[in-house]
Order: C-alpha cells, then structure tokens, then sequence
C-alpha cells in the first residue's frame, strides 16, 4: 500500500478565456436578458404611473404600480368584480384610464345617494372611505355583453362609468396588481 507520496496528481487548470471570448460571453447574457425584459414588459407586467387621484386611497397621483396584461389575454383570466382595471378609455383610446369593475355584462347597476347597487342590492365597498363617497344617484343601468361597468374609489373626483358608459371587454388590457413605488406604499393591491 502506497503512503501518498509517491503518488501525484496532476493539476488542471482551466485556460483562462480570451478577451474575445468575454466580450462575446457578456454579450451574449446581455441581449438574452434585454429579450427576456422585453418578453416580460410586453406581455406579462408593464410598469405604469397613476395620474390623477380618482382611485384615492388605493392608488395616488403620481405612484408606480406593475399591471398584469397576461391574466386577461387569450380568454385565460375572468374580470370579476373588484378588479382594477387599466383600459383604453372609450372616449378617447390614446388614453388609459384605471378604475374598478363594479358591474359585470348583464348586471343591473344603479346608485342612489351615493350608495351603489348590484343587481338590487348594495354593494358592500371599504374600499371606497367615507369621505370619497359622493351622494349622487344615477337610474339603473344593464351592462351591455362584452362590457363592464367601472368607478373610481374616489367617486367624488372620478370620471368614469356614470358619466361615458361601460367599457368594451375588448378595451380592457391590464389589472393592477403591484405598487414598487414610492417605497413605503410597496405591496400588492387589493
């Protein structure tokens, strides 16, 4: 039996890569994740910044927020009712608006001093504070197929539904999901 010390070992190293070769290498990495970025900008989350303060509390002028424009594509994600919602606005597709889904196609949607019904029955919404509410009514309304009534949380500054009409399903193109910025108001949205 042999102690060891006889025995050697040879060493490999690793040629150390040309110049070339890195710059290809890092090359390489940077264009796969400028295309990766772009996949997931494109179609997955899109950064977008909140102007105006008709969703007030929920989203402020100038916050940052991601939107999710996968999970209504293709028919894979239902809207339903509480969705922030971020749509071309039907007045004027060069703009987007966002706002929340209060009325799915087929409800019936009225609001009478402020207090908004589904369907005839009110809607419970502690999403909306009190000192947002307005006390205006509004005679029902049926959502239109293929369409969606929406409000702002600040409905005393909203323009929204009660004064255009209900959103085409097809104007429809993100949900807010996320704020990143600022800082303190990080999380998701709800």
């Amino acid at each position: 039996m042999q102690d060891g010390s006889n025995h050697s070992e040879k060493i490999c190293r690793a040629a150390k890569p040309s110049t070339i070769q890195s710059l290809f290498s890092w090359g390489r990495d940077l264009i796969l994740s400028v295309v990766i970025a772009a996949v997931v900008i494109l179609f997955l989350y899109q950064p977008v910044k909140v102007e105006g303060t008709s969703m007030m509390p929920a989203l402020e002028d100038q916050e940052r927020i991601f939107i999710n424009k996968f999970v209504y594509s293709f028919g894979w994600g239902d809207i339903v009712r509480g969705d922030m919602v971020v749509f071309w606005y039907p007045a004027d597709p060069s703009k987007s608006y966002i706002k929340r889904v209060i009325g799915l196609p087929g409800d019936t949607v009225e609001v009478v001093q402020g207090t908004v019904y589904v369907n005839g029955h009110a809607l419970a919404e502690s999403y909306v504070p009190e000192k947002y509410r307005d006390r205006s009514s509004m005679p029902a309304r049926v959502v239109p197929p293929a369409s969606y009534f929406v409000l702002g949380d600040h409905r005393s500054s909203s323009n929204d539904s009660r004064n255009w009409g209900a959103v085409p399903r097809r104007y429809i193109y993100g949900k807010a999901v996320f704020v990143y910025w600022p800082l303190d108001k990080i999380g998701l949205l709800r």
